[in-house]
């Protein structure tokens, strides 16, 4: 297959023209008539994750986080990212990124991170247009309702261990049986979770002003888990459409390199303040 056969079921399953405008998705680097018989899916484009594409042949890396999001002059290899360009370049290996058109497709980041948590979707926490079953998050639900300690636990058996684990707000012994999800930084979306009548909101990168105003309103409980791992099962998700538009011609695989980058956790025996 040809890198633009590739690029073509990518285009068709996250649309470009659904990205944000600051966002920065495509192709990076690589050359579309080149052939491309190995993929690695991954989150983070890092010199760890190239140095895994590099070590396993892969001729195109998948990655979600975009690695030129922000304007450039040049990518000179004294420096990191042009450094992650010009190893790309010389090991015969594109760089293809979808990010926010990969969180609002059908299915999508978000979907993803639900499966894997085990909800069954019902639609979009904010639909992309009135009515569409595309957009920002999932509201899903349970098979049946468990106490937020136990669903924080579920949280945190389903995704990938991270220095920071999981964590949630609220009270341990609520009900949680509909359940709000967004891959990523999600706090933007508090507001909209509370709305959508959820008893749980699941996401990344919560701070703490807006989690503690967010609980104290009253609104559904709070599952904060790391960004990484809160988009690592969309990994497999898009491994999976690259492999059915290619009946195994291509071999893809997904990364088992953790690109969290918080290495070393730590609990202090202060005594502090009171709850």
């Amino acid at each position: 297959m040809k890198l633009a056969d590739v690029i073509a079921v990518l285009e068709s399953a996250y649309p470009p023209k659904t990205a944000e405008k600051w966002d920065a998705v495509g192709l990076v680097c690589g050359d579309p008539a080149e052939d491309v018989t190995r993929i690695l899916v991954c989150v983070d484009p890092t010199s760890s994750t190239v140095d895994e594409a590099v070590e396993l042949g892969a001729q195109l890396v998948l990655a979600h986080h975009p690695l030129l999001l922000r304007g450039v002059n040049g990518v000179p290899a004294d420096e990191p990212k042009g450094a992650l360009v010009h190893k790309l370049i010389r090991n015969r290996a594109a760089l293809y990124c979808a990010h926010t058109n990969a969180d609002s497709a059908l299915p999508g980041v978000s979907d993803a991170l639900a499966k894997a948590i085990g909800l069954a979707v019902t639609g979009p926490l904010e639909p992309a247009e009135p009515s569409s079953d595309t957009g920002s998050g999932r509201v899903g639900e349970l098979p049946q309702a468990e106490p937020l300690r136990v669903f924080a636990q579920r949280v945190a058996d389903a995704l990938p261990v991270t220095v920071q684990g999981v964590r949630a707000a609220g009270d341990p012994e609520r009900l949680v049986k509909r359940v709000a999800v967004c891959g990523g930084a999600g706090d933007s979306f508090l507001a909209t979770a509370a709305a959508a009548g959820v008893d749980a909101y699941v996401t990344a990168d919560l701070r703490h002003h807006p989690a503690s105003e967010h609980i104290e309103s009253g609104g559904p409980a709070l599952v904060d888990v790391a960004h990484w791992a809160s988009e690592w099962p969309w990994c497999e998700q898009a491994a999976e459409i690259l492999r059915a538009a290619f009946g195994g011609r291509v071999d893809v695989l997904v990364s088992t390199r953790r690109t969290d980058p918080w290495t070393v956790g730590a609990t202090s025996s202060a005594v502090g303040g009171h709850a």
